[in-house]
């Protein structure tokens, strides 16, 4: 059993939560996730790690209440117990000196991104971070990431905070002012990746893409996390989240997320999947 210590409300229906986790505490790393059930009859989902202390034992997940498990997740308070918490999983972030670094996060892939570009900061490269979300009610971590990047730059769709567009726009801003980025890191919805991708490809810039597709054990057993990058399948869980943006099957990515979605309700980026892609679409 995992207690809940603390329960915050990070931004519209979306949840921050502080749990009791030493063991994961003391081994978490940028990039990382767990795979939690809330009870007996629950079922499975994948969470990124969003923060982590090892000195007081917890962890911090950042979760969009979106699909049955999230909701009912977001119906629990401090004090309340998570049956299983699994982790860490998944392969850390490559983090080395490398010069100037873009970060950019869809959505709640914000709680993804705030760690590994921390830890960017933390390894002496110079971090640009630029957030996109649906409206400003919708925007979180703005002051975290401020602290850690030299510079923070914010679209939304509505306009109601920053650019009014799409985050990408202010990737391609960057770009046009002739900023040389050396890497840039994406996580968010699959065709916010996917347009990053091929943006930075025409200019020949390194870009990792943190995948969270439809996940069931989160160990390599089951399959269901595949994805073409190159020539090879690839599992998610064990061989990722991170892989290669330029190297990634977007297309096939997009239609298998698409396998479980509901017409009359769900996101429409991924279908079912608001719990296997980590809560990270927007839409």
């Amino acid at each position: 059993m995992f207690k809940i210590l603390e329960k915050k409300a990070a931004a519209h229906n979306v949840w921050k939560y502080v749990i009791a986790a030493p063991d994961v505490a003391n081994k978490a790393q940028p990039g990382q996730f767990v795979v939690l059930r809330l009870h007996e009859r629950g079922e499975r989902i994948p969470i990124s790690i969003s923060d982590w202390d090892g000195d007081t034992g917890t962890i911090t997940l950042i979760v969009q209440a979106v699909g049955h498990t999230t909701r009912q997740l977001a119906e629990m308070n401090a004090g309340d117990h998570i049956l299983d918490l699994l982790g860490p999983l998944g392969k850390p972030a490559i983090i080395e000196p490398v010069g100037t670094v873009a970060c950019v996060a869809g959505g709640v892939g914000t709680a993804i991104i705030y760690p590994e570009a921390r830890r960017h900061q933390e390894v002496g490269n110079r971090v640009l971070t630029l957030v996109g979300a649906r409206s400003l009610d919708h925007l979180f971590y703005l002051e975290e990431l401020s602290a850690i990047s030299e510079r923070v730059m914010v679209a939304t769709d509505d306009g109601s905070y920053g650019h009014k567009g799409f985050v990408t726009d202010l990737l391609r801003q960057l770009v046009n002012d002739g900023i040389h980025l050396d890497l840039v890191i994406a996580v968010g919805p699959i065709p916010m990746m996917q347009a990053v991708s091929e943006l930075t490809k025409r200019h020949g810039i390194k870009t990792i893409v943190s995948l969270n597709p439809i996940m069931v054990d989160g160990t390599g057993m089951c399959g269901a996390c595949r994805v073409r990058v190159g020539d090879e399948i690839r599992f998610c869980c064990i061989d990722g989240p991170e892989f290669d943006a330029h190297q990634v099957d977007f297309s096939s990515l997009l239609r298998r997320s698409h396998l479980y979605e509901r017409s009359t309700d769900g996101c429409k980026s991924t279908g079912k999947v608001e719990e296997g892609c980590g809560g990270q679409c927007h839409k």
